[in-house]
């Protein structure tokens, strides 16, 4: 998992690509509509999509009546990998918070 994950926050750490995830949960989008929405040229969004379907975060798919048009859609199993990596890092913080703040009143009630 450990690959597929690192794949996926460097595809994330882009602001661009995060902005293209966030309109691709909306509803599957065409290249040129990502492109404008994000006031990008067509070039410049290719690269950011191609990272994208790299990383395992989007799919690529073709209409029937145009092979030249491509349609973009999120892939959830990247984002339900990263969601578990967060809640285990959270519990594990959680775990070291609380047992900082019981070590700190223990000392604190014990005079030291």
């Amino acid at each position: 998992m450990a690959p597929a994950l690192d794949r996926t926050l460097a595809a994330l750490a882009d602001p661009h690509r995060r902005r293209v995830v966030d309109l691709l949960a909306e509803r599957p989008r065409a290249a040129g509509e990502l492109a404008r929405a994000l006031e990008l040229s067509p070039p410049a969004m290719s690269r950011h999509l191609r990272t994208l379907r790299r990383s395992g975060l989007v799919e690529e798919t073709h209409p029937e009546f145009d092979a030249r048009v491509r349609i973009y859609a999120l892939r959830p199993e990247p984002m339900v990998h990263l969601l578990r990596w967060l809640e285990e890092s959270e519990r594990l913080w959680s775990a070291q918070l609380a047992a900082f703040k019981a070590h700190i009143e223990a000392s604190g009630a014990s005079g030291e």
